[in-house]
């Protein structure tokens, strides 16, 4: 079935604002969560905010696989709409949710893992002991996470970035109010403390994935309902897939790189190094949300027909994030003791400070090439383009990446600013094969819809 009442949108200036906009709040309110949760219990200590800022981390890892899935909903849902068939578009809403509820069986079954996963990094006996808690707890909220991306992809496929944003501005305000409570204790609530930061989390993003089903229900009232097919689901992860594998793989390398390089140089350098990353995320994610905007346009001019107009607007979601992102990068050299106070406090605050200021500084040094690097992979995956990606990222991180860092850090004493360098190159490598991949015009050819 067919409705040719929605056009694709121009791409311009201000249309990509108006859709990366609320995008960006969404990414920035998801920031706040995993920052307000750190800054809330860095008043415990130097090994609560590791256990947290990094069990957050770890959380985010066994998530980021299907939640890079969910994200060719996106890629659909746009392309279908530029071509005019929302009903089609709708039905990619319910795989991204099937993709959901087989992520929360999974959450429930690797709860007992825990334990002894963390017992063989190389944490100090507290910080694992407070990491499994966060874990254990932070977990069972995983499917709600992933339903939430899931029903985002496809309102922003859809050129409607907004009810996403509601969603995520909601679960933000009730995870901060929660955290004062439950971390803290307050009345017949006993002090939490990092088990509270990962309950708070928990609650609030279960409670928003409910409000947002609901939403998508009642909007598909008076519809047939939705004929699912097999095939279909198939075909979204045929693609899907390898954008899941995409995320994880990298995210994994990262992972490897915080709880096996970094973690030995001690657990004021990994306070520090989260410290950052979090700092980072605020300046990524608005980045992120340009790129996807970005995205919604370039799916939905290939689903018009209109793939000349492709790189003008890949051109456009770049110069803005990098606008974007160099501010940021500024900031990290001017003033990184100010952003890092909220963090270097309770025992262990001055040496976090001295790392996360190094730290800090050498990370300004990556923010065009994250710029680049985001808008060009985003639009890749817009076009179906979502395989050679998966292979490049794995070579970049896998065989130069990680072996880089590890003989740069524990053979040859690189220290903090060894391992921040490597970043620097991971990031800045992909970027320039990304960009070499997108101007061989080798996306033109991939068909992520059945042609008519």
């Amino acid at each position: 079935m067919t409705d040719g009442s929605a056009p694709a949108q121009r791409a311009t200036l201000k249309t990509l604002l108006r859709l990366a906009t609320p995008i960006v709040l969404s990414r920035a309110s998801q920031t706040v969560v995993g920052l307000s949760d750190a800054i809330m219990v860095a008043h415990l200590g130097a090994s609560a905010l590791a256990a947290t800022s990094t069990g957050a981390t770890n959380a985010f890892s066994l998530l980021i696989f299907p939640m890079g899935i969910t994200f060719i909903v996106s890629s659909f849902a746009s392309q279908l709409f530029g071509r005019g068939d929302l009903v089609s578009a709708r039905r990619y809403g319910w795989y991204g949710l099937v993709v959901a509820g087989f992520t929360q069986v999974l959450c429930f079954a690797s709860i007992p893992l825990f334990g002894p996963a963390v017992g063989l990094l190389p944490y100090e006996a507290d910080v694992q002991r407070l990491m499994t808690a966060y874990l254990g707890v932070r977990i069972i909220s995983g499917g709600a996470a992933i339903g939430i991306e899931a029903l985002a992809n496809y309102y922003g496929g859809l050129g409607r970035t907004v009810p996403g944003m509601v969603v995520n501005l909601v679960a933000m305000g009730l995870n901060v109010a929660l955290n004062f409570v439950l971390i803290n204790g307050a009345g017949p609530l006993p002090q939490l403390g990092v088990v509270g930061a990962a309950l708070a989390s928990t609650i609030s993003t279960i409670v928003a994935f409910l409000g947002f089903f609901v939403f998508f229900l009642r909007e598909g009232k008076g519809l047939p309902p939705p004929r699912l097919s097999r095939a279909e689901l198939l075909r979204m992860l045929r693609f899907g897939v390898p954008s899941g594998f995409n995320w994880f793989f990298e995210f994994l390398a990262f992972i490897f790189f915080v709880n096996v390089v970094v973690a030995g140089l001690g657990t004021p350098a990994v306070a520090a190094l989260n410290s950052v990353i979090a700092l980072n995320s605020v300046s990524f994610m608005p980045s992120f949300g340009v790129a996807s905007a970005g995205a919604v346009l370039v799916g939905q001019a290939i689903g018009a027909g209109h793939k000349d107009d492709v790189g003008h607007v890949v051109k456009l979601s770049a110069g803005t994030a990098a606008v974007w992102m160099t501010l940021a990068g500024l900031l990290y050299l001017l003033i990184p003791e100010v952003l890092l106070i909220p963090f270097a406090r309770g025992e262990g605050g001055p040496e976090v400070l001295r790392f996360g200021v190094r730290m800090l500084m050498v990370s300004a040094a990556w923010q065009l090439f994250d710029a680049s690097a985001t808008t060009l992979a985003e639009c890749l995956r817009a076009a179906g383009d979502t395989l050679y990606p998966l292979v490049v990222r794995l070579v970049i991180a896998w065989v130069v990446f990680v072996p880089g860092a590890w003989f740069t850090v524990r053979h040859f004493g690189g220290g903090d600013i060894g391992a921040m360098a490597w970043l620097v190159a991971y990031i800045g490598l992909l970027a320039l094969v990304l960009f070499v991949r997108f101007r061989s015009g080798k996306w033109r050819t991939m068909e992520l819809i059945e042609p008519h």
